[in-house]
């Protein structure tokens, strides 16, 4: 990720308020958003979709994003994929950042990521409202399902499905993947 240092003026309210495209702000620093692949783009489109699609047929309603930006208790973050309820949909509206993390997201590692920042990434969502994060590693076709109390591990030849919200729904790993 490229970085830019930020204006001694521009405050995390102004970033929040106006959030450039492809930007993240992480510790006073705008990130620019621009490591996606080919192969990152799809599957962070197909789980889009199904999330989507899950939400519809299902009934429970909300929305799904992508790479829309949330406030975390520190910093701005755009996750990759993330879902908000109806109940947060109402209460926010069209907001241009959400205050606080999505219930659900979920972070698609390019080979550029260092895994042990995607990690901290996650207990970040999570000490910010978020209650489940899926980390999705295409190159090693693991899915990480992180929530306050626990790290499910899903590989080839199983199915991931989420633990706390959009309660039912589940993918094949090689179908997400694929």
């Amino acid at each position: 990720m490229a970085t830019a240092t930020v204006q001694d003026n521009l405050t995390i309210e102004d970033f929040m308020a106006n959030p450039p495209d492809n930007m993240e702000w992480v510790d006073r620093q705008l990130v620019e958003k621009n490591d996606m692949t080919l192969k990152t783009g799809r599957i962070q489109s197909k789980l889009s979709r199904c999330w989507g699609n899950y939400k519809d047929s299902s009934g429970q309603g909300g929305e799904v994003y992508t790479e829309a930006p949330c406030r975390t208790n520190r910093q701005v973050r755009r996750p990759d994929v993330a879902y908000l309820t109806p109940e947060l949909v109402a209460q926010f509206g069209d907001v241009p950042t959400l205050p606080q993390s999505f219930p659900l997201v979920a972070e698609i590692v390019s080979p550029t990521d260092i895994a042990e920042d995607v990690f901290l990434k996650a207990q970040e969502y999570l000490a910010s409202s978020c209650q489940e994060v899926w980390l999705v590693f295409p190159e090693s076709h693991l899915v990480f399902v992180v929530t306050q109390n626990q790290i499910l591990g899903f590989r080839a030849g199983e199915t991931v499905s989420t633990q706390q919200v959009l309660a039912g729904f589940s993918i094949a790993v090689d179908e997400l993947l694929a």
